[in-house]
């Protein structure tokens, strides 16, 4: 049996942590650069776990959260209400007070939230909210709910941060284009590395970004993503190569309307845990230039999450 991570709490069964000495990234993140998508989770002593929850995680604290991105070079993050704690905000908002104005957030909201309880959240730096539809990882919520949570936080200047896999895009599609405020799709939607990136699949979900000006991507995950395995494997150089094409398509396509983050502490992953410094080593492979490494790591999560501090 796993020993309890905190409190009562007890580790999913085969969880694996995340890296605990990470590499010093060679490359040089730009001035200003934002880890725009990154958790923490508990400490479940301090900030219980959800009982509906799917999984239990490691405890993953603000304050080494907050060490990776000094030691990765990042300037700030975009720290992203787990699922572990379901629409309880608190560790979320413990952090980005915490932070001294170097995190946002974006939270998960019931329709039962109060508009004084969405101010406190935007006052603590909660600039969106987070709909997944990732069947494994949380459970049915209505859309019409769905909706309505997105027309009341539109009022706030909030974005919706949407999780779902590729194959269930031609079903979402006509509920995502309807949402009324900025989206920004986890992971470019999770394509399936195995099929061509000229392929059908994936030419939907450019198609889906080309026709919807207010919709954004994530180009991160690699390693949540490649079906070619570790480092390891093929060492560092050619680190999750079979999600690259992807990632540079969306980045070379839509520059104005990326992000990246490194998914820390990385829930979830069933065969290996990534080096972080890795990851960030990644971004020259899908952002080749100077110009696009600004707008994907300064310029547009700046533009999306501190603009209303100018």
């Amino acid at each position: 049996m796993n020993k309890p991570v905190s409190g009562d709490f007890t580790k999913t069964p085969g969880w694996l942590d995340w890296y605990a000495q990470p590499s010093q990234p060679r490359f040089k993140l730009p001035a200003g650069a934002v880890d725009a998508h990154c958790h923490v989770f508990g400490p479940g002593a301090e900030f219980p776990y959800a009982p509906e929850r799917k999984y239990t995680p490691c405890d993953a604290s603000k304050a080494q959260l907050f060490a990776l991105r000094d030691h990765l070079g990042f300037d700030k993050n975009v720290i992203v209400q787990a699922t572990c704690h379901g629409a309880d905000n608190r560790a979320l908002v413990d952090a980005l007070k915490a932070s001294g104005g170097k995190a946002k957030g974006v939270a998960t909201v019931r329709r039962s939230i109060s508009d004084a309880e969405i101010q406190e959240l935007h006052d603590a730096g909660v600039r969106g909210v987070r709909f997944n539809f990732v069947k494994r990882l949380v459970d049915f919520t209505p859309k019409d709910e769905l909706l309505e949570i997105a027309n009341r936080i539109k009022a706030w200047g909030w974005h919706v941060v949407i999780y779902f896999e590729a194959v269930d895009l031609p079903e979402l599609w006509d509920f995502f284009t309807a949402l009324p405020t900025t989206v920004v799709v986890d992971h470019m939607g999770r394509p399936d590395v195995r099929k061509p990136v000229d392929g059908s699949e994936f030419a939907l979900f450019l198609d889906f970004m080309r026709q919807h000006p207010n919709v954004w991507s994530k180009v991160s995950c690699p390693e949540r993503l490649s079906v070619n395995g570790p480092p390891a494997l093929h060492g560092e150089q050619n680190a999750y190569h079979d999600v690259v094409p992807f990632a540079r398509r969306v980045v070379e396509l839509f520059p104005d309307r990326v992000l990246w983050g490194t998914d820390w502490p990385h829930p979830n992953l069933k065969n290996h845990m990534p080096d972080d410094g890795l990851l960030v080593d990644f971004i020259p492979h899908i952002a080749p230039t100077a110009e696009l490494q600004q707008k994907l790591l300064v310029d547009n999560p700046t533009r999306l999450y501190w603009s209303d501090e100018k």
